[in-house]
């Protein structure tokens, strides 16, 4: 299902981005973790990195922003270009791996992020 939701909002931000002349952009899901200070064996330490707004940068402006769904997903119209990658909240000035994107014409990529929570 929530697969399902990020192609569907991906297909409603490229239809509205196609008139103004760009069909390019990413998708994909951001996790975060750990989740916890220790891990166990068969637990999942890592999980969707819930309602954090992702920031697409060029020359050290914000050019764009998009907020991840209840699972993790995201997805953004952006001009084919290279942007380094935020987030907020900021967590510990830990940059998302990776922390720059190339965005290719044409079809949108999926481009998974991690966000290093900190937690050791």
């Amino acid at each position: 299902m929530g697969r399902f939701v990020a192609v569907l909002v991906l297909a409603t931000l490229l239809t509205g981005a196609a008139g103004a002349g760009t069909r390019s952009g990413l998708y994909g899901l951001v996790t975060r973790g750990p989740t916890q200070p220790v891990c166990e064996v068969g637990k999942p330490c890592n999980g969707p990195a819930q309602g954090l707004t992702l920031l697409f940068m060029r020359n050290g402006a914000t050019v764009a922003r998009t907020k991840t769904n209840a699972s993790g997903h995201y997805a953004i119209a952006l001009a084919p270009a290279v942007y380094a990658v935020r987030y907020l909240p900021r967590g510990m000035g830990i940059p998302p791996r990776p922390s720059s994107v190339r965005v290719p014409a044409g079809t949108p990529k999926r481009q998974d992020f991690f966000v290093d929570t900190g937690i050791r």
